[in-house]
Formats: structure tokens, sequence, C-alpha cells
């Protein structure tokens, strides 16, 4: 058991005086996620009592010393005639590309979706969109910053047997939270 320990504790000790594989020596957190900035901190987004719309939060913070980005998100959508309300929760972990070529993101939900993006950060517009090459459907996430303090988000989905025509599937306008910091 102790041997066990020793060893645990070199490879963990080995580990953490490793640097970073993506992150340049001497870089930050700030100056990582710097483009970022725009989308940054917690939002609340509010829709209607219609299908497909409801209430929820997102976060994008730096974690891991800002080796990546986390989207923590939840709706909560109201009941309809046809189903009881209920509640989603999803993790995303943006992360630079191997070798520096790009941003890649991860998506988990409670409903047992997988979801691998490529990210495209141009400006005021950040959008995740999946790879045509993997099975079923494909989706694209995009964020739209319209003025301080708002986005637009629009989530589409484009079916298997064309997946480059995506349609709207949930629509929202997004406020950054009072206390948050533009």
């Amino acid at each position: 058991m102790r041997h066990l320990m020793l060893t645990l504790l070199l490879i963990c000790s080995t580990a953490a005086a490793m640097p970073a594989q993506n992150a340049p020596v001497g870089s930050s957190a700030r100056d990582t996620w710097a483009e970022w900035a725009p989308f940054l901190g917690t939002w609340v987004g509010m829709g209607g009592g219609d299908p497909g719309q409801g209430k929820g939060e997102f976060s994008f913070d730096a974690e891991l010393k800002g080796a990546v980005l986390v989207r923590h998100s939840y709706a909560e959508y109201p009941a309809t005639k046809e189903k009881p309300a209920y509640r989603h929760d999803d993790l995303m972990v943006i992360y630079p590309a191997a070798g520096g070529k790009g941003t890649r993101a991860d998506y988990w939900d409670n409903e047992g979706h997988v979801i691998h993006y490529d990210v495209d950060l141009s400006g005021d517009r950040l959008v995740f969109t999946s790879n045509a090459s993997s099975p079923g459907p494909r989706f694209r996430l995009t964020y739209l910053k319209t003025s301080k303090g708002e986005l637009k988000l629009t989530f589409e989905i484009a079916p298997p047997t064309d997946k480059d025509n995506f349609k709207p599937y949930i629509e929202a306008r997004i406020m950054h939270l009072p206390d948050a910091v533009d």
C-alpha cells in the first residue's frame, strides 16, 4: 500500500510540474481567452410559454488555471398539454485544438447527448458547429452580440440526410447579469 501511495504521489508531482501542451509559456487565462471577453460571465434568458421556449441561465468561465473555458447551462421549460415541465442541464468544455490550430468544444447534457464542436469566434459572433461526418443530425449553436450586455442565441439542427440545411430549433434573447462586468 505504501508503495502504491508513493507511486501515485510521484505521478501527481510529475504531472503538476509539466507545462500545459497548448498554452504558450507565460500565457495567462486572460491572454488565452482575451478575444472571448464579450461572452464571458453569467447570462440569463427569458422565453415565453410557447413550446420550445423557457427560461434559463448559462456562464462561460475560465477553469483549470485558464487551460479551458467551461460553459454551464440550464433551461427550464413549462408544462404543455403534451408534456410536463422539465429542466435541461448541460456542460461544455472549450479548449485549444491540438497544435494550436483553432478551438474545439465538447458538450454533454442530462438527456445523454454528446456533441463535438468546431468553434469559430469572429468579433461579436461565436459559432459552435458539429462535424458533418458524425452520424445523425448536425448541430449549430450561435451567439451574436447584439448590444452591450445582450446576445441573440440560436440553436439549429440539420437532418442526417441534409447536413448543411440547418433549421432553427431554439432562439432566445440573452442578457448579461447586472452584477457581472462587461
